[in-house]
């Protein structure tokens, strides 16, 4: 498929087939695609638990508002929001471009110290909700690129976050998790796969200035 395809193709999965699993060459390229996500700064303030055993797909069920998609998917994508985004975190990112760019620090000092300064105003909400629309921009990512890999997902505001965060235990791992997103292949049943994709036309949702 080509990418218009591919997205003509795609839509938010209702019923997934639990007996069909992503294979691992494919989960490869989409870990790689999640890795590769535009991030402002290029800070990656985003990690992805992926969680593919059957088990505790089902026991996320009831902490996912009793959507099925969770329990039936081949894996499960939680995009959670970094918050030790401080000083160290921003030195650290800014002597991995000086490794693999070879660029000078005096060329990069300036803008480094005015992130660091920036960051250091954030509460801890405020680097949350920054967190958070880089979260939007990963999941957006990865729906795209599922679907050129021919996988199926169903991107999920509802959950509830504190359950998952006691869950993964992910206060200590120095996370909050934000945005869920089952990852498999349509079942066969599900309603959904066979209905017209509903778009407004192309003229009313671009404006172009010439």
């Amino acid at each position: 498929m080509d990418i218009i395809q591919a997205l003509e193709w795609r839509y938010a999965t209702k019923k997934f087939d639990s007996e069909a699993i992503i294979p691992e060459v494919t989960i490869e390229q989409l870990k790689q695609a999640f890795n590769l996500t535009a991030t402002s700064y290029g800070l990656q303030p985003v990690k992805m638990l992926l969680i593919r055993n059957k088990t505790t797909l089902s026991e996320l069920v009831p902490l996912s508002m009793n959507q099925s998609q969770v329990g039936q998917a081949s894996h499960l994508c939680v995009f959670c929001v970094d918050m030790s985004i401080d000083e160290a975190y921003i030195r650290d990112y800014f002597e991995r471009i000086k490794s693999i760019r070879q660029t000078p620090d005096a060329v990069l000092s300036s803008f480094r110290d005015s992130i660091i300064s920036s960051f250091d105003k954030k509460s801890e909400e405020d680097l949350f909700n920054w967190g958070v629309k880089q979260a939007y921009l990963a999941l957006g990512n990865m729906l795209t690129v599922c679907a050129t890999q021919g996988v199926d997902a169903c991107p999920m505001e509802g959950f509830d976050p504190q359950q998952y965060d006691r869950f993964f235990n992910l206060k200590d791992k120095g996370l909050r998790s934000a945005l869920i997103m089952p990852i498999g292949y349509r079942a066969e049943d599900d309603m959904f796969r066979t209905m017209k994709k509903v778009r407004k036309p192309l003229n009313e949702s671009v404006i172009e200035f010439k």
